[in-house]
């Protein structure tokens, strides 16, 4: 059953995007993640254009991020104020990404850019990930206790000024570190159409010491509101976004998050860690490969618009 996307401006396989948010939802359900990392690439692997995916799927992770956001908040797992700072330095990166995203795709260059872009953060994650999960299972084999992980922040990060106290998770820090982690994650967002939870979580935990129990719950905040203002600039400025490509993944991904959550529950974590390594990496390769390889057309026709 084909279906055409109005902005795409290509006929899909309705199923096949139905299966595709499905498989994307059960990793995002099993991992606790957004899943735009996945996401993306595999509607840019299927033909549709890297800059109408980018901009649809922030439509989708900021759809999917509501109910995960509003259920934190209503545990009182989010802190407000650890939000506010990561939002300030998290709008500004959003913006500065789409004005990249805008610059880049009026030069010809967008599809190189977000192609390389992937190529260095999932490889470059997904090794490491990959790494630390195969020597936890040879440490668990041998017999071997976990090393201790002693959560603490650097000293250089401890030293700098303009501190602020964080009521809901007890924590006095800076708010540079925070905000510039904020706007990191936002500007790869904007440009790779990713929610960026698999690199804020850990960095707000181990790095700056945030304790675990409010972390999630406010990611998911930063989330959810630089990504519908990705959405908003995307669709505004460039008009890339794709409405009913984004809806049919939505109800795809629903489906599979359930499942995906269940079978989570039932894998060791550090097999949970070897697996998402392994497909981020995967993913990683396989846009290093698009990049090296021969193209069916070496030629290729593009409208430039008016006045170019």
């Amino acid at each position: 059953m084909q279906l055409y996307l109005p902005i795409a401006d290509i006929p899909v396989n309705v199923f096949l995007i139905l299966a595709m948010g499905a498989a994307v939802g059960f990793v995002s359900g099993m991992f606790g993640i957004g899943g735009g990392f996945l996401m993306t690439p595999l509607l840019i692997f299927i033909g549709i254009a890297p800059g109408v995916a980018v901009a649809s799927v922030s439509s989708h992770i900021a759809a999917s991020s509501f109910s995960g956001a509003l259920s934190y908040w209503r545990r009182r797992a989010i802190d407000p104020a650890l939000a506010a700072v990561l939002l300030a330095g998290g709008i500004a990166g959003t913006a500065g990404g789409v004005w990249l995203f805008t610059l880049l795709r009026k030069v010809g260059q967008l599809d190189l850019m977000i192609a390389l872009s992937y190529v260095v953060l999932l490889s470059g994650v997904g090794g490491l990930m990959f790494w630390e999960g195969a020597r936890a299972i040879w440490r668990a084999r041998q017999g071997e206790a976990p090393p201790t992980r002693r959560v603490r922040a650097q000293a250089w990060i401890l030293g700098l000024p303009m501190k602020m106290r964080f009521k809901r998770s007890k924590i006095y820090l800076s708010v540079i570190p925070i905000a510039g982690v904020g706007l990191i994650i936002g500007f790869l967002g904007a440009v790779m159409g990713i929610g960026g939870g698999f690199l804020l979580i850990p960095v707000m935990i181990y790095v700056l010491r945030i304790p675990t129990a409010t972390v999630i719950g406010t990611s998911m905040v930063l989330t959810l509101v630089t990504m519908i203002i990705a959405t908003i600039l995307h669709a505004t400025t460039n008009h890339l976004v794709d409405a009913v490509l984004a809806l049919v993944l939505m109800v795809g991904g629903v489906f599979g998050a359930q499942f995906g959550a269940r079978a989570g529950q039932r894998i060791r974590s550090e097999h949970l860690r070897l697996l998402l390594g392994l497909l981020i990496l995967s993913v990683g390769i396989r846009f290093a490969v698009e990049l090296v390889i021969r193209p069916d057309e070496l030629y290729s026709i593009r409208e430039l618009g008016p006045g170019a």
